[in-house]
């Protein structure tokens, strides 16, 4: 009996039963040999549970991840491990693979390539950079694809790989065709597994490689299913490996989780050089690709987009497609000088004042913190008096847009006031400048470019804090300081 039971235990895998105080769990292990990356590898194949929020690795389920604090985010997946028992082959060279002297490298400025696209060239920092890669993440049908598409459509010298692992090449030649372009270099490849993308960009050699999306991707070295915590690290890792020895730039499409985030490990944003995220509202035109992370560039630069029928087009002045479009008698209405990374727009901020019509007043704000707007309400009703706790206020920034500019809060006052009083401001008057919890009128950064941006489009007043300073203003706009919200109102609402 000891020796079958012997030669059962050598013939048959190790199967370890863990037991915890949140359950059962299981961690097998099984030897097995692979060939990853080249090197034969003497693995021994075991089960973890991952967070699928941040990637945290536990050897058992947990109902809580104890690194982000996330519920039931642990899912099983298998993975190998063990000792390499061959010799790394050879590496590419100027890969960095051995140590080199910091006053030897060459520190010339990165080869930039131009997508024929400014607002996209402007968030990259001036153009896609060789052998980088770019996350681009967003909600569904934000335009991700669409706008991965139009860059090989619009630049046609350039020859584009693109992988598409969600829809079939029909349905790309349809998105096509109702874009536009010149489609002469763009070359569509369906597929999914990593391996035989990678062995086919090899082989073309494009000048852009376009994978959509990486959550719909796979290798055959990790056991588990495409869009897992293991998959998405291995792949974005050769993508990566693939972009760097060949110089090929890759834009890489990512999902998105419910609370807005690139889903996926946060190790995926890691390992990218570029990380750009589309916002906005679906049901809305505009579109704004915010740079999260640019290892080549600033994250301070915006692009925003136009949804039309032909694609995404892009805005160069969204200043003029956010203020008012009405006449001048319509009271609410307030204008403000925002600043988002170092672009200055001049936004629409409207809101509603009236009394409430259930005892209970209501706060609603569409594009605004609600939280702000109320300790901005209680200003105005213990610093300068106004009586607003009988009424609803309702706020909403003109153009779908989300704004968290604190510049803002002096339009939201005014158009709060002017909806009251029922009394229109002049169009030709904006705002920029904090609320502070004294009621005072407190200076925002760079007031001189958001004053420029109103007198480039026809304002004549600008209302600022009195603190701030006065160097580099315009001459051409009125500038008018004030220092605390009853000043504001007395020059203002004069005989309101």
């Amino acid at each position: 009996m000891m020796a079958g039971y012997t030669i059962w235990r050598s013939i048959s895998s190790k199967r370890n039963w863990q037991r915890s105080e949140t359950g059962f769990g299981t961690s097998g292990t099984e030897d097995r040999e692979v060939k990853l990356n080249g090197q034969t590898m003497a693995n021994k194949v075991k089960t973890v549970w991952f967070c699928t929020s941040c990637g945290n690795e536990s050897p058992k389920w947990m109902g809580r991840c104890p690194a982000c604090g996330e519920w039931n985010t642990m899912v099983e997946e298998t993975v190998a491990t063990g000792k390499k028992t061959a010799v790394r082959e050879q590496s590419v060279p100027g890969s960095g693979s051995s140590p080199i002297l910091l006053s030897s490298i060459d520190s010339s400025t990165e080869n930039r390539r131009s997508l024929n696209n400014a607002e996209l060239d402007r968030v990259l920092g001036g153009g896609i950079v060789e052998g980088s890669l770019v996350l681009i993440g967003g909600e569904p049908g934000i335009g991700k694809s669409t706008l991965s598409l139009q860059i090989p459509l619009a630049c046609p010298g350039m020859k584009t790989l693109y992988v598409t692992g969600e829809e079939s090449t029909r349905q790309v030649k349809l998105r096509a065709a109702r874009i536009g372009g010149d489609d002469s270099s763009c070359l569509i490849y369906s597929e999914t597994l990593m391996e035989n993308i990678i062995a086919e960009a090899r082989s073309i050699m494009p000048d852009l490689m376009v994978v959509d999306s990486v959550q719909t991707m796979y290798s055959q070295n990790i056991e588990s299913s495409p869009g897992s915590v293991s998959q998405i690290k291995e792949t974005a890792a050769q993508l990566l490996r693939f972009a760097k020895e060949t110089g090929v730039p890759v834009i890489l499409i990512g999902h998105i989780t419910k609370e807005g985030s690139i889903a996926g490990p946060k190790i995926l944003e890691h390992i990218v050089d570029v990380v750009l995220q589309f916002e906005g509202d679906n049901r809305g035109a505009y579109r704004l690709l915010r740079s999260i992370k640019n290892r080549f560039g600033s994250t301070s630069e915006l692009a925003v987009f136009e949804m039309t029928g032909k694609g995404l087009r892009e805005v160069s002045n969204p200043s003029e497609m956010l203020i008012p479009m009405h006449g001048e008698d319509l009271s609410g209405v307030a204008v403000g000088a925002m600043l988002d990374g170092t672009r200055p727009f001049l936004i629409e901020v409207q809101a509603l004042v009236s009394t409430a019509a259930y005892g209970t007043p209501q706060r609603s704000a569409t594009g605004f913190d609600v939280r702000r707007l109320n300790m901005l309400l209680a200003v105005l009703e213990k610093r300068a008096g106004f009586k607003l706790g009988v009424k609803d206020v309702f706020l909403n920034m003109a153009g779908g847009l989300r704004v968290t500019d604190p510049a803002c809060d002096l339009a939201v006052i005014c158009a709060v006031l002017s909806s009251n009083f029922d009394f229109a401001i002049p169009s030709d008057i904006c705002f920029a400048a904090e609320v502070g919890l004294s009621g005072e009128i407190r200076p925002v950064a760079q007031t001189d470019r958001r004053a420029l941006e109103a007198q480039r489009l026809g304002f004549r007043k600008i209302y600022v804090s009195s603190f701030g300073s006065a160097e580099n203003m315009p001459g051409d706009i009125d500038v008018i300081r004030v220092a605390d919200v009853p000043t504001l109102c007395r020059s203002l609402f004069k005989g309101r």
